[in-house]
């Protein structure tokens, strides 16, 4: 409060009058800008009151200021700070060091990560961009404003380690039916997006210094979080089969490995069952931690459900990470994660501690969302409209290239791949610069030595005639500077 603050710099000793001392300091703070222009300065006697003043120290004081042009009175409403008080020479404090601009740098993990690339949003072919039109939002809105009606006041507080009781046993609910996991309630930790539950994974599951595999190309939010943990990188091949470990890669064998097995960020690729089979033995084998991120394995558009890596493994190695921010809307900002039976109380106290959670009463509104259905349902919209936009994008891409460059990853999830020369790929996006499509490139996500070029495609929140068009007109430029290349 400005009381506060005004009664710090007051010396009652100091042979200066206290009307005085109010009103140099009152004239720093406009100075400073910490009061603003236009500032509505409290009332005189209920300043002195706050100060333990007499009405008329401060009166003397707003005088004195307004005399200068540092305050404006108005009849009938109080003082206010000038709209162009004037220019005041502020000494600054003995003894001050010059700052230099080593001392304004960030730390060498905050310059990698941001290092790291983002992922542009809200353009045709833009990747991780969900359809907001098909949210019922009506529907969201009730459950939120019921959920605010029947409040108690100990729902404004921190939720319970964990995340709030409800919406955890929906998701368990959930994940058993739909991806195959293997979970009770009490397994699952609600976080603030998947991303903080990829931070949480790293800093609770490893220690500084320790080794973290992660796929290349791969999704730079889980390298961002490896990297801010303080842990050591190894970037792991993607082939047609998903993560690709070598026998060399595992005589040093790491703590976590992170993957993205039904649908390879960026690529699109599945991983086979005999790599599933074989990277969750060697997990369980080297006592690793497989970090299982399962961003979009709802939208399952053609062929047989695949289960999850975690429904798989008996050995209690993988650790979940889901999102609700790619199935319903990125600003809910809630994810979870599910970790084995032995880790789920530390998990989620450690993940109290570090960040503690709030928004109980919109984990409510959640829980309900998925109990009265609403939430199969709009999975159910959301495959139906994605499913189209893909043949729509296929069949484009089909009239331009025939089977030359065939589009990858088009069973699942919002986007799709194709692997091009890294000549043609650079020309592609050196081209598509100056238009209004976001198309990035496969080496964008990967890291030296890059294994994969091409384009990576997002149709999740275009519109159809959008991903005809924009589509066509991508076929076309890929086309041409596939006959122009060498």
């Amino acid at each position: 409060m400005l009381s506060d603050r005004l009664a710090a710099t007051l010396r009652r000793d100091s042979p200066i009058a206290l009307s005085a001392q109010l009103a140099e300091e009152l004239r720093r703070l406009i100075a400073s800008a910490v009061l603003r222009p236009g500032d509505a300065l409290p009332a005189t006697r209920a300043l002195a009151t706050d100060l333990g003043l007499g009405r008329n120290t401060v009166i003397e004081a707003y005088e004195r200021l307004t005399a200068e042009g540092y305050l404006q009175a108005r009849r009938g409403a109080g003082s206010f700070v000038a709209a162009q008080p004037p220019a005041y020479e502020m000494q600054a404090p003995p003894g001050n060091v010059p700052v230099t601009s080593a001392a304004l740098s960030l730390s060498r993990r905050a310059t990698a990560i941001l290092a790291e690339p983002s992922i542009e949003i809200g353009r045709a072919f833009a990747l991780c961009t969900p359809d907001l039109g098909l949210l019922r939002l009506d529907v969201w809105q009730r459950l939120l404003a019921q959920a605010w009606r029947e409040a108690r006041l100990p729902d404004t507080g921190y939720a319970e380690p964990g995340g709030h009781p409800l919406l955890r046993h929906a998701i368990a609910d959930h994940v058993r039916l739909t991806r195959l996991v293997r979970c009770t309630p009490e397994q699952v930790i609600v976080v603030a997006g998947a991303q903080q539950g990829l931070d949480l994974c790293a800093r609770l599951l490893a220690d500084a210094g320790e080794q973290a595999w992660a796929e290349n190309p791969g999704y730079p939010g889980a390298r961002r979080a490896f990297a801010a943990a303080g842990l050591h990188m190894q970037p792991i091949t993607v082939d047609d089969q998903g993560l690709a470990p070598t026998e060399a890669d595992w005589r040093q064998p790491p703590r976590l490995i992170y993957t993205t097995p039904s649908h390879q960020f960026p690529t699109g690729v599945e991983m086979s069952l005999a790599r599933r089979l074989a990277l969750l033995g060697e997990a369980a084998r080297h006592a690793c931690w497989v970090i299982e991120d399962d961003y979009d394995g709802e939208f399952r558009l053609a062929g047989a459900p695949v289960p999850s890596l975690q429904g798989m493994d008996a050995a209690d190695r993988v650790v979940y990470v889901g999102t609700f921010s790619k199935v319903l809307f990125p600003a809910l900002r809630l994810g979870y994660v599910i970790v084995p039976p032995a880790l789920a109380t530390g998990f989620a106290e450690a993940a109290a501690r570090l960040q503690l959670e709030g928004r109980q009463l919109t984990q409510l509104a959640l829980a309900r969302f998925i109990e009265e259905g609403h939430f199969a349902a709009h999975i159910r919209r959301m495959r139906q409209a994605y499913a189209a936009r893909r043949e729509i994008l296929a069949a484009a891409w089909a009239r331009e290239l025939g089977k030359a460059m065939p589009l990858i990853g088009t069973e699942t999830g919002m986007h799709v791949s194709v692997a091009l020369p890294a000549a043609v790929e650079a020309a592609v996006i050196a081209q598509l610069a100056q238009t209004d499509i976001v198309v990035q490139p496969l080496s964008h996500f990967g890291v030296a030595p890059l294994a994969h070029h091409g384009l990576a495609l997002g149709y999740g929140g275009a519109h159809d005639q959008e991903v005809r068009d924009q589509g066509a007109r991508l076929a076309r430029l890929v086309a041409g500077q596939l006959r122009q290349a060498p």
